[in-house]
């Protein structure tokens, strides 16, 4: 979760559909406010409205599969890594837009040294063509 308007809304929200929660215990699924994310410059231009005719009051958007790649990017445990390349395996997934992306509207805002930005991004796309590679009977 990137954001949530209006910010008072966090409190209820995170009682309403968190951890423990009725939607938790009924759907076995449930949001996590997170207060840090490094998302792309230009995300909100591409969030992806989910169920627009379920809710009269509440709406969700989700970000787009390469924004949502790229702001796993600075944390980059392990569950990330493998939450990518499901991503890559489950979508469309282009790795030029990834690597485009990254360099116009995340790189120039990356705080630390921008080197390790880039190497965990490089190694993200080896893993993703090795897999790719894989599957398709190659080496």
């Amino acid at each position: 979760m990137v954001e949530v308007i209006p910010s008072a809304a966090k409190a209820w929200l995170a009682t309403t559909a968190g951890p423990g929660s009725a939607l938790h215990r009924k759907h076995r699924v449930y949001l996590q406010v997170v207060t840090i994310a490094t998302v792309p410059y230009a995300y909100e231009d591409r969030l992806i409205r989910v169920a627009p005719d379920t809710f009269t009051h509440l709406r969700l958007f989700v970000l787009d599969p390469y924004d949502l790649a790229l702001s796993k990017l600075t944390r980059n445990l392990e569950v990330d890594v493998e939450d990518v390349k499901h991503l890559a395996r489950v979508t469309t997934f282009d790795l030029a837009v990834l690597q485009d992306r990254y360099r116009e509207e995340l790189r120039p805002y990356v705080s630390g040294p921008v080197e390790r930005s880039d190497l965990t991004l490089q190694l993200w796309v080896d893993a993703i063509c090795e897999e790719r590679a894989r599957r398709q009977g190659g080496p």
